[in-house]
């Protein structure tokens, strides 16, 4: 639908600076004529980015219409530029120079827009129309003089004023341009700018301009919160009322920049804590202190600054660059020496009690900040952050940095800890462990330990594997002073100190009463005897032992006596296979146990394959490996040696899942050699 024409102005405007200024007059004039007021804002953002970018940064003539209806304006902007029209420049008009910025904010805010091409220039349209649910704008009695009578301070306040709607959609240089514009509307000044130092150290900018500046009548300081400082500049004639205009458009421009600040800071600080939160989860992911060290450097590089070290505390004090990164590779030695010169002057500030606050005085050759690594009430090491290549550090990036310190050091604390608790788990396994199995003629033994949520190294083949924590599960063997051998398995209830107090309890009663000549039975009324003697509850354990001896033709004759625990596999040397024992109750639980000691015989090449439940109840999924896996896993180690049988039986139980055991892993086999 075609609304009839209220108010137009056609004009044709040089490549001059002023021009600008002459558009923007022709919209005010036309929207005031046609009580379009509300339109005011919009318009003049617009059509100040499309005549500028034409005149002054295009450098053509250019030719402005503004009509406006009942409804809205349509403004077109037309440069003369000669020649035919190359398809790239049709794709962005010389209008749109600076990257585009004039069509960004025209899509922003128009109704609708489009662009022509003809073979004398380009033209750029936009309407902007108005809100058809608000109530129409009374329209002002407007003289022939209308466009030249000085406006009165209710008209002066508004002309310098841009809705809080279309503020909080601007960004910041858009918005002090558009206010910076109005003053020159009110002024006519003929040019000026606006100067901000956002006192961040790098320096004063010029973040407004129009006209020329080169010779400045009045300077008008922004109020703003130290240390930002600024200036509105305006050169020309000046006039006495120039001073109070330029005052208000600085208080503006001055509330503007402070709330953009003040945004920018909260989104910084949201950013910054984000920052420390992803770092933290990082570091506490890892629990290998070189892995640890690794990564501080590299979390902190080039957020922070250009590159990042971290020195470790030895023995005797002394510092040692233990990692570094720099955001130029090749720099990277040219710092290792600069920092190895560093550490004793920071090793002299950590041991006196002159530095205060979480910094430390950074030794000479070194440009930037040094925070002590501390957790726990002790000092660890130093961390070093270099200074960005343009400026010092602020003290919000100081306080990050500090506050990434306490948290690389409880990381680096916690890294130590877990590997002290290896270091002890490991000791504690091994001393519940038997240091070698026998070596004795016509048997061989071969043993298998994998504690809960422990992880083999890739490469490292079979073998025990060490957790951070003391596992329930145990195995013994050793040869008794009448040439019989005894061996045991077991599983104690629980894990830990505890389950490892009763492990020991275990393996020591009956390594004592086997020695002592008992006969099994006895031994393991003994131990139930004993372990219901101990303090706290659930102090109880599955034991599968035998009492073993060969005979005259080479044989193995073996007593076996389970206790609560899992029937070992007889593997016989030809591939056969057969579940062996007789249950019986377990030890610790009841004051009286059931023992069913059954006689086996192993043949020379035969192997008896002992194992605890974290083998059959190993889960992938809702699956267990179960009985028959254990079969199949080992049936084709049939008559080959101990060894050979109790890998080919942990390797499929590992294979068997991805995920870690849920439980220990404990495989005994005992197999009888041929002559």
């Amino acid at each position: 639908m075609t609304y009839p024409e209220r108010a137009a102005r056609r004009l044709r405007l040089p490549a001059d600076d002023r021009s600008p200024a002459a558009a923007r007059a022709a919209v005010r004039a036309v929207l005031a004529e046609a009580g379009l007021s509300e339109l005011l804002d919009e318009t003049l953002l617009l059509t100040t980015e499309l005549a500028t970018n034409g005149v002054v940064h295009a450098g053509t003539d250019i030719n402005l219409t503004v009509a406006a209806d009942s409804i809205g304006v349509r403004v077109t902007v037309t440069d003369y530029r000669s020649g035919g029209i190359d398809p790239l420049e049709a794709a962005m008009p010389e209008v749109t120079a600076e990257g585009g910025r004039g069509l960004l904010l025209v899509d922003r805010f128009a109704s609708s827009w489009g662009t022509t091409h003809d073979a004398t220039g380009k033209s750029i349209w936009f309407r902007i129309d108005r809100d058809p649910d608000a109530p129409p704008a009374p329209r002002p009695a407007v003289d022939a003089d209308a466009d030249t009578a000085l406006p009165d301070l209710a008209q002066l306040a508004a002309l310098l004023t841009v809705a809080p709607a279309l503020q909080s959609r601007l960004p910041l240089d858009q918005l002090v341009t558009e206010l910076l514009a109005r003053c020159h509307d009110a002024t006519a000044a003929g040019g000026g700018a606006i100067e901000y130092d956002a006192g961040d150290g790098t320096g004063t900018q010029i973040i407004a301009k129009f006209g020329d500046v080169g010779n400045i009548a009045l300077a008008v300081p922004l109020p703003l919160t130290a240390p930002a400082t600024g200036k509105l500049l305006l050169a020309g004639d000046t006039l006495p009322s120039w001073r109070p205009l330029a005052e208000l458009v600085a208080e503006r421009i001055a509330l503007a920049v402070q709330i953009d600040r003040m945004r920018t800071d909260e989104q910084r600080r949201s950013g910054w804590l984000t920052y420390l939160a992803e770092a933290g989860e990082l570091l506490a992911h890892s629990l290998e202190e070189h892995l640890t060290v690794a990564l501080i450097p590299q979390l902190i590089v080039p957020q922070l600054g250009r590159w990042a070290a971290v020195h470790l505390t030895g023995d005797a004090g002394e510092l040692r660059a233990a990692a570094l990164t720099h955001v130029e590779e090749s720099e990277i030695e040219h710092l290792r020496r600069k920092l190895e010169s560093a550490a004793p002057p920071l090793a002299a500030s950590l041991a006196t009690d002159g530095w205060t606050g979480m910094e430390l005085p950074v030794p000479r050759g070194l440009d930037g900040i040094a925070v002590p690594l501390s957790a726990r009430g002790s000092t660890i090491g130093v961390l070093t952050v270099g200074r960005h290549l343009e400026r010092n550090h602020s003290s919000e990036e100081r306080a990050v940095v500090a506050d990434l310190a306490k948290r690389s050091a409880l990381a680096l604390d916690n890294a130590r800890i877990h590997a002290e608790r290896q270091a002890v788990a490991h000791e504690l396994q091994a001393a519940l462990m038997p240091g070698s199995l026998p070596d004795v003629a016509g048997v061989s033994f071969a043993a298998e330990y994998l504690p809960a949520t422990a992880r083999r190294l890739p490469g490292s083949g079979p073998g025990p594997v060490i957790g951070t924590e003391v596992g329930g599960d145990f195995y013994d063997a050793t040869e008794l002073p009448d040439h019989r051998l005894w061996v045991a398995i077991g599983d104690v209830c629980g894990k830990g100190a505890q389950a490892a107090a009763v492990t020991g309890v275990v393996r020591d009663v009956l390594r004592v009463m086997a020695r002592d000549g008992r006969p099994l039975p006895r031994a393991l009324e003994l131990l139930n005897a004993t372990l219901l003697e101990q303090p706290g509850d659930m102090r109880y354990a599955t034991i599968a032992s035998a009492l073993m001896e060969r005979d005259a033709n080479g044989s193995l004759a073996a007593t076996l006596c389970l206790s609560g625990h899992e029937r070992p596999l007889l593997l016989r040397a030809g591939g056969e296979t057969s579940w062996v024992g007789k249950e019986g109750t377990a030890v610790g639980l009841f004051p009286e146990v059931k023992v069913n000691p059954v006689q086996i015989l192993l043949d020379p090449g035969d192997a008896l394959v002992f194992f605890t439940d974290g083998v059959t109840e190993r889960r992938d999924g809702a699956a267990m490996f179960g009985h028959d896996r254990i079969e199949r896993a080992v049936r084709d180690a049939a008559g080959k040696s101990a060894r050979q049988v109790a890998t080919s039986l942990l390797e499929a139980v590992e294979a068997f899942s991805p995920e870690s055991p849920r439980d220990d892993i404990a495989i005994l086999v005992v197999r009888c050699d041929p002559h």
